[in-house]
């Protein structure tokens, strides 16, 4: 299989290449083939140099705040060239509130000045084997760790009227958990059943409180593969069975600003 080409470029008047260089370097590292094309690109020159170069991927590096304007021009130019189904992704300092703009304006993906150089790898090789993971499908539950689930569940049967759809041992985390369906996810309280129960370290750290939020995803297996590949901190490596016979597996809390997160992928005969 041939070389992954990317090409590299700065569009406009930003007069510092660092950054575009240290993902130039990074890319050339997993293998890619990477052209840079230096600084004070116009768009029209971006897209010519990128069909000429017969490239795989666009990525744009920004630091000068016009990528509002630069980033959409260099997908007109492409499309202009014959070249639309070139994908642009884009970084830089960019701020967040500008990504929807900019994907909605046909920048591919946005990776802002925190994103691991890894992670900026594996994308790109995911989309062009057209493997790219797409996001979790909804919240499938907040874990709410307890001392006591008797103690614990008249708030929420009596106070918030929420109905108890069962209570289940699951023996692998060391928990009774108890399950109240509100809307399309649920709440579960964790119960520790013995005192090396992650729950019951949790609350003798922290007290009773959120433990973590699941998302349910589909292949938890390819995902956590993904994970890996970035670079992102788990707990879990390899998924693990769950309450319902779910496959689950955890994120290390210092990956997501101290939020720990479960990836949930349900039971296929459910």
């Amino acid at each position: 299989m041939k070389p992954i080409r990317v090409l590299i470029a700065k569009p406009g008047l930003d007069g510092h290449d660092r950054g575009a260089l240290i993902i130039a370097q990074a890319l050339r590292d997993h293998g890619m083939e990477v052209i840079y094309t230096g600084l004070r690109q116009s768009p029209v020159q971006i897209a010519r140099a990128a069909v000429q170069e017969d490239v795989d991927v666009v990525g744009l590096s920004s630091l000068s705040g016009a990528h509002k304007s630069l980033f959409p021009k260099v997908v007109e130019a492409l499309a202009n060239e014959q070249a639309a189904d070139i994908p642009v992704i884009g970084g830089g300092v960019i701020p967040a509130e500008d990504i929807p703009f900019l994907e909605e304006k046909g920048v591919t993906k946005i990776f802002t000045s925190g994103a691991p150089t890894n992670a900026i790898a594996v994308y790109i090789k995911q989309l062009m084997n057209h493997e790219t993971v797409g996001p979790p499908k909804k919240i499938a539950h907040i874990g709410i760790a307890v001392e006591s689930l008797e103690m614990a569940l008249p708030f929420y049967q009596n106070t918030l009227g929420l109905s108890l759809e069962a209570v289940e041992e699951v023996s692998s985390e060391k928990v009774r958990v108890a399950f109240l369906p509100i809307g399309d996810t649920r709440i579960e309280l964790l119960e520790p059943t013995s005192d090396d129960s992650p729950i019951y370290q949790f609350i003798s750290k922290k007290g009773e409180g959120i433990h973590h939020i699941a998302l349910e995803v589909d292949d938890i297996s390819h995902r956590l593969q993904q994970y890996k590949d970035e670079g992102v901190a788990l707990i879990n490596n390899d998924p693990k069975q769950g309450a319902h016979q779910s496959q689950i597996a955890f994120l290390h809390p210092k990956a997501a600003n101290g939020v720990m997160y479960e990836l949930c992928q349900p039971n296929q005969e459910d």
